[in-house]
């Protein structure tokens, strides 16, 4: 019955996380980009097939930086059934740590991914890309009724043969709703590498959904 359990559990808190479904319009919005006491003014548009495009940024790596952000935003709100990302994987159950969450261990996933999931919320990630090791934890989430986005998390990267913490990121994102969707608003990003610290904060106006175009 065990990893019946497991994969029970873990595609409860799968199909919780807040996606947005096949009729989401895009949204286009104007980005302010601080770091430090460098500002930048651009404009986004997420469009329907959830490709992304950033303009108006003179620096391109600016642009850049505000175009992988953006990318990460909507792989989170992309839709994808549990059966197409996770349906030849096999779980079990871990340990439950004192906070409740019980650990996920996976087989079959070629990223070795494992995950804990605390209720009906997967609110830790931990996954090996080649080079690189990273977890991702989260601490708060908004609840709607379409599910948890993660408000408040962050991710540490390791190197997985020694294990040295290569750089951690601390992230509070703050979301409204625009029509049938929740969207985000500003995106506040602590980094830490090689003892620097950094603070840089996304924040978007203006937002409006995409008008359908008309067949």
């Amino acid at each position: 019955m065990t990893e019946q359990n497991a994969r029970d559990l873990f595609k409860a808190a799968y199909e919780n996380r807040y996606t947005w479904d096949s009729n989401f319009p895009g949204c286009s919005a104007n980005i302010e980009l601080k770091q430090g006491s460098e500002v930048y003014n651009g404009q986004i548009c997420i469009k329907p097939d959830l490709t992304v495009e950033v303009t108006g940024i003179p620096d391109e790596e600016v642009q850049q930086s505000v175009y992988t952000q953006l990318r990460d935003v909507v792989t989170h709100r992309k839709r994808s059934s549990f059966e197409a990302s996770h349906g030849k994987n096999s779980f079990s159950l871990g340990n439950s740590d004192d906070t409740g969450a019980v650990e996920i261990l996976v087989e079959g996933d070629a990223m070795g991914s494992n995950y804990k999931v605390r209720g009906k919320e997967i609110c830790l990630v931990s996954r090996v890309m080649g080079r690189m090791a990273f977890v991702i934890n989260t601490h708060k989430s908004l609840e709607t009724p379409e599910g948890c986005i993660a408000t408040d998390y962050n991710a540490i990267f390791r190197n997985p043969q020694t294990n040295e913490v290569i750089r951690e990121l601390e992230f509070e994102d703050s979301y409204e709703k625009f029509g049938n969707y929740y969207i985000m608003t500003s995106q506040v990003v602590n980094s830490t590498e090689k003892g620097q610290k950094t603070t840089t904060e996304f924040n978007y106006s203006n937002i409006k959904l995409l008008e359908a175009a008309v067949v």
